[in-house]
This record gives structure tokens, sequence and C-alpha cells, in this order.
């Protein structure tokens, strides 16, 4: 059924760009792009057999080579027959003139990264709101009653009209909104609406009420990643881990857990990875530990399953986040947090 359908695309897709006179950007977003019926196919594959995967895999690249080959033919064709060289005709000897262009956001540009690798790797892109309630951004996620973390010194919680702190309850439930401190939340509601195993991703806009400088800033960009089934283990989001990081640095890295404390996770663990300018032999990026530091992961808290309406001990899955800006220096060795949020175009036009 998948492959007609695969096949089936393909056909249409070759006899659209033949017959097509000139808008190939559309006919590439309808067929290659994000949210086109290709994309949705691919992102079935996690839910086949290992011998069906492979042959649809096999099917769905060699169906989507021949239409990016199809376009690339096309446009050459048409910058070809279609260019009038007496029109186009220009004065050499007038001043030119600049033109600016905008692009992607250098932030923009390592989610979307990320994103393609875990989608990839078979996991689904999870979004959530930025103003949250003190249930699922605290309660849900196993924080205490009494956490630093619920202070107004780390906290951004919003007020009602009348300037007073918001504290209604609904079903139980803590009401207080704030502007979320972390992307966890997402997890929480995801989970509520979706039964095992399943396996997301959650990237957002975060903020914490506290001072910046060279490394902290109030207002940025945090990535999560959660799996639950009934075997998963610690071991699997090594291998994940490692495959994602080897993949958006371009080089095989390690990952190494050091022993941490989460409330949302137990056991927790702080992550590194071997460092990728020395590649583990130790210099002065790493301290000469021959590691980087990245994020904090775990496996998830039984309370939290229970908080999104699971039952005690049927599953079990890990989470990991760290924040995209920390990913974006290591790599492309930027010194100051503060530079992605300062709208300063010299720092933008770089990237």
């Amino acid at each position: 059924m998948l492959a007609k359908k695969i096949l089936g695309i393909r056909n249409e897709a070759l006899e659209k760009i033949r017959n097509s006179q000139g808008d190939l950007f559309e006919l590439e977003k309808k067929y290659l792009g994000r949210k086109s019926e290709f994309v949705g196919i691919l992102k079935t594959l996690k839910d086949l057999s290992p011998e069906e995967k492979k042959k649809i895999g096999e099917l769905a690249n060699k169906a989507k080579r021949e239409i990016m080959e199809a376009l690339e033919k096309k446009k050459k064709e048409i910058e070809m027959f279609s260019f009038d060289f007496e029109s186009e005709r220009i004065d050499v000897t007038m001043p030119g003139k600049k033109r600016e262009y905008g692009h992607m956001h250098i932030l923009s540009a390592v989610q979307k990264d990320i994103e393609d690798i875990f989608t990839s790797l078979g996991f689904e892109i999870a979004d959530g709101p930025e103003i949250e309630i003190e249930h699922y951004n605290f309660d849900a996620l196993n924080i205490p009653k009494d956490h630093p973390g619920r202070d107004m010194q780390d906290t951004f919680w919003l007020k009602k009209e009348n300037g007073k702190a918001a504290s209604d309850k609904k079903d139980g439930r803590s009401e207080r909104t704030l502007l979320r401190t972390q992307t966890s939340p997402v997890q929480v509601r995801y989970m509520e609406k979706n039964t095992p195993p399943l396996k997301i991703i959650v990237p957002g806009r975060t903020f914490r009420n506290e001072a910046t400088d060279a490394s902290h800033e109030h207002t940025f960009n945090q990535f999560e990643a959660l799996v639950v089934g009934t075997d998963v283990s610690v071991g699997n989001f090594k291998y994940i881990a490692q495959k994602f990081f080897s993949e958006f640095f371009g080089q095989k890295l390690s990952v190494r857990l050091r022993p941490g404390y989460f409330p949302f996770v137990e056991p927790g663990f702080e992550f590194d990875i071997s460092c990728t300018v020395c590649s583990g032999e130790g210099c002065s990026s790493c301290k000469h530990t021959g590691w980087l530091e990245v994020g904090g992961c775990g496996m998830v808290n039984q309370n939290v399953f229970v908080s999104a309406g699971y039952p005690k001990n049927a599953y079990q899955g890990f989470a990991w986040g760290f924040g995209l800006e920390r990913l974006a220096m290591m790599k492309y060795k930027i010194s100051d947090a503060r530079l992605f949020e300062s709208g300063d175009l010299r720092f933008i036009r770089q990237f």
C-alpha cells in the first residue's frame, strides 16, 4: 500500500514538473516540503517491520532523488530557454545598487538542523504554550512546593488585571500563571493525550528571572527529548544521544553520564560529550578534561507519569534536554550568550 502511494506521488510530481512553466518552488514545497504527503509517509516508517522498513525506505529515497533531479533539470531548462539577453542588457558603466537580503537567524537554523536529525530517527515534534500554569510547569513535574525555582527571583509570575498574583485553582490544580521556565511542561501535556510507546522532541523559548552574563540570559531556547515505552533504558538514551551529537557536529562523539539531581527524573544524570575541538584528547576549550558539559537527563520519575494519567510502574522512559544557545556556542565558537537576543546585525550577519 505504501509502495503504491509513494510511486503515485513520484509519478504525479514528475508529470507536474515536466509540464511546469515556472513555479518550481511551490512544486518542491508540495511534494518534498515538511508538511507534504511524502514526508508524512516517511514518518510512518517507524511503525513497519525491519523488512518492510528497508524495502519502503529504499523506494522512498529513490523516489525523492528522482523528484529532486527532475526539479534541478527543469530549473536549468527554464533558465536556458527563458533568458532574454536583449532585455537583460545592462550599462556596466552605471553605478550599482547594493541590495540587502535577510536570512534565517542562527538559532532558527540550529533548531531546524536538530529537528531534521530527530525526525529522521522517528521522533515527533511537540509544542506547547509559553504562558503556562503552575500545575504543568512545577506540580506535574514533581517539583516540591518549596523548591527555589518557584521563587519570584527565578520565575516570571504573571499578575491579574487588578495587580494581584493569580492563585485560582481548578480541579485541584494550581492555575497561577507564569512564563514557562522550561519546555518540560509540554511533555506532560503530550502524555495526557497520547499513549506509549512515544518519542517526541520539544523545542521552544523559555524564561527565567535571573541576571544576565556571558553564559546566562533571561530569555533563551531549550530543546528536550522524551521516549516512553515498556522497555526503555538509559542505554537507549546513550545510543540516541551519541547518534544525535555525532550527526550535529559532523564527527564521531562519545557521551558520558555523571550522577545529577532533577525532581522529574530518577535516577538523574548530567551528561557530557567528548570535546568537539580536540576529540577528547584534552585542550583549552575543555579545560584539558576531554569533555564538554551539555545538559541534564534521566529516567522519568514515576510521579510524572502519574500526573500525566499513566498507571504507576506501567511504563518507563527517559528525558533529556539542553539549551540551543549552548549548542550553537559550541558549534560556532560564540563566546557570549547575550548576542543571540541582542538584535545586533553585525553578529546576525555572520551566520
